[in-house]
C-alpha cells in the first residue's frame, strides 16, 4: 500500500465514519457514541479498503487483507480522536 493510497483511503473513511456515525446517533438516542464510532469505523475502514481494492483490481492476497484490518483499525484510531476517547470506549464496552 503506497502513503498515496493509505491517505486517500483513510481521509474518504474518516469523512464517512463520521457522517454515519451522527446519523445513528440522530437515529437512537440512547446509545454509547464511541462504541458505535469504532465500530462503524472498523467496518468502513476494511470495507473501504475492500472496494477500492476492487475498483484498482488489486488482488485479495494475504498482505492486502492484512492492510484492509489495519486500515479499519487506523480509521477507529482516527475517529476516537486520541487516547482519551479510546479509553473511554474501552470502559464503555466493559460496562454495557
Amino acid at each position: 500500500m503506497t502513503t498515496i493510497m493509505f491517505f486517500t483511503i483513510f481521509g474518504v473513511c474518516a469523512v464517512a465514519t463520521g457522517l454515519i456515525t451522527e446519523a445513528i446517533k440522530k437515529l437512537i438516542p440512547d446509545n454509547s457514541p464511541n462504541l458505535i464510532a469504532l465500530i462503524v469505523a472498523l467496518i468502513t475502514g476494511t470495507g473501504g479498503t475492500a472496494v477500492y481494492y476492487v475498483f484498482n483490481q488489486i488482488p485479495f492476497s494475504f498482505p492486502n487483507v492484512l492492510a484492509m484490518i489495519l486500515m479499519g483499525v487506523a480509521v477507529a484510531v482516527g475517529a476516537m480522536v486520541g487516547y482519551d476517547k479510546v479509553a473511554q470506549c474501552i470502559k464503555q464496552m466493559f460496562t454495557k
